[in-house]
């Protein structure tokens, strides 16, 4: 079992929150059935929910690249300190 350097598990944290990060946006983004047909209960009924979960997705994968960026910040000062041991 090869185990990734904390480097890589932070880059790779980055890159799948903003990829997820991008599509919660564009799922915001859409227009909602009610806005391009006549509004409904259903329509409604099925639309709500599908923004708050783009919404609550965006905001998991902010909170994932900032998780990320205190690996890659912890990773930086132990690498540091390493090197300042051995000078």
């Amino acid at each position: 079992m090869q185990i990734q350097s904390a480097y890589a598990s932070g880059l790779q944290g980055l890159q799948t929150a903003q990829s997820g990060l991008t599509q919660a946006t564009i799922d915001v983004a859409k227009p909602s059935p009610s806005q391009s047909t006549a509004p409904t209960e259903t329509a409604k009924a099925v639309d709500e929910p599908d923004k708050t979960s783009a919404l609550l997705s965006a905001n998991k994968s902010l909170r994932q690249g900032e998780a990320s960026t205190e690996v890659l910040e912890r990773e930086s000062e132990a690498i540091g300190s390493i090197i300042n041991i051995k000078v």
